[in-house]
Order: C-alpha cells, then sequence, then structure tokens
C-alpha cells in the first residue's frame, strides 16, 4: 500500500519546523516531507539538530521556498547559477541528514501564465541540478506549480523527452489553481510520479484538509493507481485551512482507510 504522509507545511506558521516534524510523528503518519522556510533551515547545521532530536518519521522530501534560488539554475550566468547550486548543496547534505531522497523542486518563477520557452535550454539547465543532487542520492522531482516552470499540462512531458529520469510530484492543490484538469497533469506525468501533495476544497472553494471537502478521493487514487504510482500521498495545507491539529490525524486516518482499499 502507498504512504500516507504530511507536510511540516501544514502545520506553518502555527510550529517551527522541527516542533512540527515531532507533532507529525504523533499524528499516524507513514511518512512526512520538510518543508524549510527559510534560508536559515536550508543549512545541514539545522537538520543535523532536527535528526539528533529523533522525530521518529520517514522523511520522504524535503522542500524549500523556491522564488529563494531557484531561479538561479536557469540564468545565463554561471556565477548566478553557481549560487543556487550552493543552496542546492546545503538542502541535498540536510536531505542526507535526513535520511530523505527527494527534493521538491519548483523551478523559475513565472511572470505569466503563456509560454514560449525554450524546452532544450530549460532542459539542459534542469539536468544539470538533477545530476548534481544525484551526486547526494537526491532526486529532483519537478512538481506541477501554477507560477513556476511546470505551470501547464505538456512541460513535464517535454522536459521528460530530454531527461528521461527526471520525476515528478502531482500536487492537487496547483492543478485547481492553474485552470487545468488535474487528471491532464496526472496524464502527462503517466509513469513518473515519484509522489503526490493532497488537499481538498470545501463548496466555496476554501482549501481544507483531505476528507474535509468535496473533492472525490477515491477518483485521486484510481487514476493514481492507473499511471502507476506507488508513491507517498502527502497532505500539504496550511496552518490556517482547518482547525485543531487533531483533524490532521482524521485525514491520515481518512487516506489510509481509502488507500487500503483502492492499492
Amino acid at each position: 500500500m502507498i504512504q500516507i504522509g504530511i507536510s511540516t507545511a501544514s502545520l506553518f506558521p502555527r510550529r517551527a519546523t522541527e516542533d512540527a516534524l515531532q507533532k507529525i510523528g504523533g499524528l499516524g503518519a507513514d511518512c512526512a516531507e520538510v518543508f524549510f522556510s527559510t534560508f536559515y533551515e536550508y543549512r545541514p547545521e539545522f537538520s543535523k539538530a532536527v535528526a539528533a532530536a529523533g522525530p521518529g518519521v520517514q522523511i520522504n522530501s524535503v522542500h524549500a521556498n523556491s522564488v529563494n534560488f531557484e531561479g538561479n539554475f536557469f540564468n545565463s550566468t554561471r556565477r548566478v547559477r553557481g549560487d543556487g547550486m550552493y543552496w542546492l548543496d546545503q538542502l541535498c547534505r540536510s536531505a542526507q541528514l535526513l535520511g530523505c531522497k527527494n527534493y521538491t523542486f519548483h523551478g523559475f518563477h513565472r511572470m505569466s501564465a503563456g509560454g514560449g520557452e525554450n524546452f532544450d535550454v530549460v532542459a539542459s539547465r534542469l539536468a544539470e541540478a538533477a545530476d548534481f543532487a544525484a551526486g547526494y542520492g537526491v532526486r529532483l522531482c519537478l512538481e506541477n506549480v501554477c507560477w513556476a516552470l511546470y505551470n501547464r499540462p505538456g512541460v513535464f512531458a517535454e522536459l521528460k523527452r530530454r531527461i528521461p529520469g527526471l520525476c515528478g510530484v502531482f500536487d492537487i492543490k496547483q492543478a485547481r489553481r492553474s485552470h487545468y484538469p488535474w487528471q491532464a497533469y496526472l496524464k502527462d506525468m503517466s509513469g513518473s510520479v515519484a509522489y503526490a501533495h493532497l488537499s481538498d476544497v470545501n463548496a466555496e472553494g476554501r482549501l481544507c484538509l483531505p476528507g474535509a471537502g468535496i473533492c472525490d478521493f477515491g477518483e485521486v487514487f484510481r487514476r493514481l493507481r492507473g499511471e502507476g504510482f506507488e508513491g507517498a500521498a502527502i497532505i500539504e495545507v496550511y496552518g490556517g485551512d482547518y482547525g485543531d491539529e487533531s483533524e490532521l490525524a482524521r485525514s491520515v486516518e481518512y487516506l489510509k482507510e481509502l488507500a487500503c482499499k483502492l492499492f
């Protein structure tokens, strides 16, 4: 059966990252994603302290505040790209300390939803970053994000043709915000979805925990299964999107019961 996890982002800004990770360990989750919120947390010294605290939860992936530096990888100037590599180095070292094999990657920020990018150049820069991370045993996994590199269906397939080993992260929240069907993203990433970020929306369109809204997660899981998914399904909402933290545990239980039936 697939794993069900929680991102530390789901407890932000209620709890500091390290406190959120320790809390997740008691909410019934199989794994966690560590969402580092600032440069201070990217450093291995921070992750060393977190690892020593022994949160008792498997770390599926790490995630950075991508607007800090990920756009640097696609700059034409080597020195600017070098700054991006410096912070990727820090994050990959942190991932190693946490026993983590995946890095959730957004890439550059788009000023508009339009296309026009040179996929050969973009793929070359992305492959450079992915190869660097692979040297640490970490996979760079490209997430569909409405304002970033993978902002529409078709982008992943274009990059995958040029980077055969590329993996994706399916984010249903970002699919909704892009105004493209979430099913189109799964088809685009078919066979390459490393893990997923899950959230729900209520009847008014407000973000909420899986199981507390109107999304048919039975269909979501069946579609994931049909695309060969075997990774972790990670709850990613934010601290203001629910009430008591016990609601996170109920959402985990809901997804586990559903996954047990469908995977």
